[in-house]
């Protein structure tokens, strides 16, 4: 078996995950622990799923079926990030919005996280960075 396959997509989340903290970390002036997961740039769901998409196609040609249902995997990742995911984040506001509105309402409640989509530019750092990644990992893989 050829564990570049499973590999990929893990080294993928390994190097999105520091670029996203530090990233954010930056817009945020601080070390932004708290801040990072679903949600900034890049898309950690976007660049795993381009970067299995992207070697499969290197390795197998995007004439092979397995390219075709990677492909269809990312668009489903993608829109879920771009849509269904944000419209979550905003639900989340509202509801902490409410929790917050009297006196003794939601004392005891721990706020929703409210940051959870993904913008278009968000996604598409996580397609550069997954294609980026892919590349780095066939040819690695190549050499050795």
């Amino acid at each position: 078996m050829d564990f570049t396959y499973l590999v990929t997509p893990v080294l993928t989340w390994l190097v999105v995950g520091p670029i996203k903290f530090l990233i954010t970390s930056v817009r945020q002036r601080r070390l932004a622990f708290d801040l990072v997961g679903n949600g900034g740039f890049p898309s950690n769901h976007s660049a795993v799923v381009t970067s299995m998409a992207t070697l499969i196609a290197l390795r197998e040609g995007i004439n092979d079926p397995a390219f075709g249902v990677a492909v269809t995997l990312a668009f489903v990742i993608m829109i879920d990030a771009n849509s269904l995911r944000q419209h979550v984040g905003r639900q989340a506001a509202a509801i902490n919005r409410l929790t917050s509105a009297g006196p003794g309402m939601g004392s005891n409640i721990k706020p929703l996280r409210e940051r959870m989509g993904h913008t278009l530019a968000e996604i598409g750092g996580g397609i550069g960075t997954g294609i980026a990644v892919a590349f780095a990992i066939n040819y690695l893989s190549r050499q050795f």
